[in-house]
């Protein structure tokens, strides 16, 4: 499925990512995934939340820089190899693949791989036909 995807880039600072959950919390926002890609002085913070357009404006109105891109989230089974069927279909398609992470499903035995891919769509397609969604 195709989904919402936040990016906020922060400040490489000790109690930086704590400041922006509290905001998260505080507002009633359900954090489902995170990930963070950190240099030396800032990091991008990639979060998936239930309310993504409310929680973009939120943070925008706090002066925190970000970003809303939508991304694909697989489903896929908790056990080696699922990644690999995903991966496989996307290569011999020629999808090129910006980034990825992944996190445990609330469905016992699942896990949840998020893509970043130039057409969501196409990609969402193309594993619908190899029988992955």
């Amino acid at each position: 499925m195709i989904l919402k995807q936040i990016s906020v880039f922060l400040e490489n600072k000790t109690g930086r990512l704590s400041s922006f959950i509290r905001i998260l919390a505080d507002n009633a926002i359900d954090l489902q995934a995170l990930s963070i890609a950190e240099s030396q002085d800032y990091g991008i913070l990639r979060i998936i939340v239930d309310r993504p357009e409310e929680t973009a404006a939120l943070l925008r109105a706090r002066d925190w820089p970000c970003s809303v891109t939508p991304v694909l989230a697989v489903n896929v089974p908790d056990e080696p190899g699922s990644l690999t069927r995903i991966l496989a279909v996307l290569a011999d398609a020629g999808v090129g693949l910006a980034y990825s992470y992944a996190f445990l499903s609330r469905v016992s035995g699942q896990a949840c791989v998020v893509l970043r891919v130039d057409d969501n769509t196409a990609a969402e397609k193309l594993l619908k036909e190899a029988g992955i969604l």
